[in-house]
């Protein structure tokens, strides 16, 4: 299931996850600092989704209150919640 969330206060715009059974199939970042998201992005494929929210939930850059990691971990939360409808 492929699921596209619009991230709030980070300089990625989107993130695009794909989930299967679960797991984090794929990601993509729209924006942001691209080295840093495609490391992320290498870590995380194929790890449960639970597992990446438990582990990037509430990770801040600077003073924003929130982090490209924790909008990932949002992301991960809703693509969830739409897998089990």
């Amino acid at each position: 299931m492929e699921y596209h969330y619009k991230t709030k206060g980070t300089c990625s715009r989107r993130i695009d996850v794909e989930l299967e059974d679960g797991r984090i199939k794929t990601v993509k970042f729209h924006g942001g600092c691209n080295g840093n998201l495609q490391g992320i992005t290498a870590l995380i494929q194929g790890a449960p989704a639970l597992e990446i929210i438990r582990k990037c939930k509430g990770i801040q850059c600077g003073m924003r209150g929130t982090s490209c990691p924790d909008q990932l971990a949002h992301a991960l939360e809703e693509a969830l919640a739409a897998e089990k409808l």
